[in-house]
């Protein structure tokens, strides 16, 4: 079924008629840091308030991002959803391939909501491997108030998660790109190599890595 595009809004999910979650995940592209999912649901039909402050996060800047997730939180404090957001990190990343641990951090946002839905919106037009029903929306966090929403939160957390890192490991101005492949973070793993948090299995990573291993004393036999 075709949506037309536009604002988000909650017609997707009153069709339905039962507890409905969106999905979105945020973080499959960068080399460092890990990937987060959201889960929400409405328990009851959003305020237009609310509404008006939800859109894809991509869209939404960064002030604005953080009044809708600071909005979203409230609503939850008031009963009128839950959410639940979960990561997959940097090394399961490595050891799964980012499309396997961005499904499994649906998986564990999902498996801690408080309730359990009975229909999952998902952004994209690939089912991940869930218990529950799914419904690809291509483009979903335009179309979906529940997609909007998990896509703000999930956004809003791992951008803050990432600026933590930042004072940890300066070299890489995590604070500044999220660990997302700009050019001065890929001069930055050629000059300095990689930190913990550089996902192993993206090429520039794993270059530098080979580069480093390159230069590492030969160790003796003896």
């Amino acid at each position: 079924m075709a949506y037309a595009r536009g604002m988000p809004d909650y017609s997707i999910e009153s069709a339905h008629g039962g507890l409905v979650a969106g999905v979105d995940e945020v973080g499959r592209g960068p080399l460092a840091g890990p990937v987060l999912a959201a889960a929400l649901v409405f328990l009851a039909p959003p305020d237009p308030a609310l509404a008006a402050m939800l859109d894809d996060s991509k869209k939404l800047t960064a002030p604005k991002r953080d009044l809708a997730a600071a909005a979203l939180r409230l609503a939850a404090a008031e009963g009128r959803l839950c959410f639940a957001i979960a990561a997959a990190s940097a090394t399961e990343i490595g050891r799964l391939n980012i499309l396997q641990a961005t499904y499994l951090a649906m998986r564990r946002a999902l498996a801690r909501l408080p309730v359990t839905p009975d229909l999952v919106l998902v952004d994209g037009n690939r089912a991940p491997p869930l218990k529950h029903k799914v419904q690809c929306l291509v483009g979903g966090d335009a179309l979906s108030l529940s997609i909007a929403g998990a896509s703000i939160l999930a956004k809003t957390v791992r951008d803050r998660a990432m600026a933590r890192l930042d004072p940890r490991w300066p070299a890489y101005g995590f604070g500044r790109h999220a660990g997302y492949p700009t050019l001065s973070h890929r001069e930055a793993i050629v000059t300095h190599g990689v930190c913990p948090h550089h996902r192993r299995g993206f090429a520039p990573v794993d270059a530098a890595l080979g580069l480093m291993s390159l230069m590492e004393p030969a160790v003796s036999a003896d």
